[in-house]
């Protein structure tokens, strides 16, 4: 293969032919019996906060309360002019019913509030200072997206604030990142991304601060990667935001970048909507209540974040202005009120090539799973999550029962039925490498476990529509027509593996080590932007 100012201009056996390309400023690449495939995308993902957080705090990766408050200890003992110890990366399954307290905290941060995102970004774990700042106390109400954790005996609050609880105190009393500091957390992301051959995302979640930090990066030639904005729906608005969305559009497609004649550089043409929540804290929207710990059934439904009509509105509104829209939508009942707000905007408004898709369908009823394909809605598959797990097994399968708990994460089913995949991590949420989630996607289990028993094997993707799903599927979802794939004149977005995870005998009935393969290179728009050093 050869490559020339950013796009691939070669593809052959001909080793004669390559060589006569080679000149005095030639790079030349020896994949040495690994595997050279395109640069996987990332269609779900939260690159400036997790950079931030890897930047601050990080409690990620570490196991249990006692190694959680070590690192708390410590970073705020190695911190102390730092008015706020913020971070985060904790999981539910290490409290119980998933829920820390606000003693912990101050045994350890008395002197300054503490703020810390658990690993799905849908709650927080705070101390009393935090709440005393927020002015949170016994008859402060829940918000309505969200839910004040409270003493069962006193009704005080106890250090756990879920969903628009956490959310509002972060947006309205924790102090503001700048722009600076958000370039040096998508800077930090962008670098561990590009290790693991990620040449381009969609965010997730761009805030007006994060797009203009975005913005500055492309203009100075320091995004590397081709990075798709969707700009963050405020829920406690109306329509009337899509004008500065509108705006926020223009501005951003107006700015000239070194990688424009490639197609790179920043792209804030989508807006991503938050439907419902989570189903460990039961904020999840259900066609049917949560059962309770003795298997019947509660009054709880989970949460909407924005009623059924006004998502049809706004969805056909957006649809109407050249919008894609990105759906968060977890339980049955949020899958079924995107996919209806979609089929609004396509009666209303005509069939077109927005590529609208819904994250995460962790909950999709059968009825529904062939909707997708009639409506051209993309599934965007979070596979990493498609494993048993504490959180799940605990704080998720019992309040589903057994037949719902049945119908989790159904990729298998979505693609028989004629449904286009893409494929995100939501790091950092979960892990960003594209390996491990392909292992899931094709197992079902854990790469550090690989002798449990497979979740819901039946839902298991074949290797290559796993693969496709991460290249040239999140390429179409991000409207990226010069990537994907390996092909003459396309932009050279390429890493190379240490091993050929498509070579027969790989993956057998009983191991599928995909997870075991590493990066050595990375190649994004014709440029270096990650090298191992083994590929000379």
């Amino acid at each position: 293969m050869a490559v020339r100012e950013g796009r691939v201009t070669f593809i052959g056996d001909d080793a004669s032919s390559v060589r006569d390309m080679i000149g005095r400023h030639t790079r030349v690449v020896h994949a040495r019996g690994g595997l050279v495939v395109p640069g996987f995308q990332d269609s779900h993902i939260h690159a400036p906060f997790a950079g931030r957080e890897r930047l601050r705090l990080s409690l990620h990766g570490l196991s249990g309360r006692d190694a959680y408050m070590g690192a708390i200890a410590a970073y705020a003992s190695t911190h102390p002019s730092e008015p706020w110890i913020l971070g985060g990366g904790w999981a539910v399954e290490h409290f119980p019913r998933g829920v820390p307290d606000k003693e912990d905290l101050d045994s350890i941060v008395p002197d300054r509030p503490v703020f810390l995102f658990n690993q799905d970004l849908h709650g927080a774990w705070v101390n009393t200072r935090a709440l005393e700042a927020a002015g949170i106390d016994r008859g402060t109400p829940d918000p309505l997206d969200g839910r004040i954790e409270r003493d069962p005996v006193t009704g005080e609050a106890s250090g756990m604030l879920h969903e628009g609880a956490a959310y509002q105190v972060d947006e309205r009393v924790v102090p503001r990142a700048s722009i600076a500091e958000w370039r040096s957390a998508i800077l930090n992301a962008q670098t561990y991304l590009h290790s693991l051959g990620i040449t381009g995302w969609q965010d997730a979640w761009v805030t007006p601060d994060t797009q203009t930090a975005y913005e500055k990066l492309a203009a100075d030639g320091l995004l590397t990667a081709r990075v798709v904005g969707a700009l963050w729906w405020d829920r406690h608005r109306g329509i009337e935001q899509v004008e500065e969305l509108l705006e926020r559009r223009d501005r951003g497609l107006r700015i000239d970048t070194p990688m424009s004649h490639l197609g790179g550089g920043f792209h804030p043409i989508s807006v991503k909507i938050m439907t419902d929540g989570v189903l460990e804290n039961f904020t999840g929207a259900l066609l049917e209540p949560y059962c309770n710990d003795c298997g019947g059934r509660t009054e709880n439904r989970g949460l909407t974040y924005i009623d059924r009509e006004l998502l049809a509105a706004v969805v056909t509104d957006l649809d109407r202005h050249g919008f894609q829209v990105h759906l968060h939508a977890i339980g049955d009942r949020a899958v079924r009120n995107c996919l209806d707000a979609i089929e609004t905007a396509l009666r209303c408004n005509g069939h077109s090539d927005r590529r609208h898709h819904i994250a995460h369908i962790q909950l999709v009823q059968p009825s529904d799973i062939r909707r997708f394909a009639e409506l051209g809605v993309i599934a965007n598959c979070q596979t990493f999550w498609a494993q048993s797990a504490p959180d799940r097994d605990k704080l998720t399968a019992p309040y589903l029962g057994t037949k719902r708990s049945g119908m989790q994460f159904p990729f298998a089913d979505l693609i028989s039925a004629g449904a286009s995949l893409a494929m995100g991590s939501d790091w950092a949420v979960t892990t960003a490498n594209p390996l491990e989630q392909l292992e899931v996607a094709v197992t079902r289990v854990s790469p550090d476990s690989r002798d449990q028993v497979p979740f819901l094997p039946s839902q298991r993707l074949k290797l290559d529509d796993a693969f496709d799903a991460f290249t040239e599927g999140s390429a179409h979802v991000n409207h990226d027509e010069q990537s994907g794939k390996i092909a003459l004149g396309y932009r050279a977005d390429l890493a190379v593996l240490d091993t050929n995870i498509f070579k027969s005998g790989f993956i057998t009935e009983s191991r599928a080590p995909i997870a075991d393969a590493k990066v050595r290179l990375t190649v994004a728009a014709g440029s270096v932007v990650f090298d191992d050093g083994t590929c000379s």
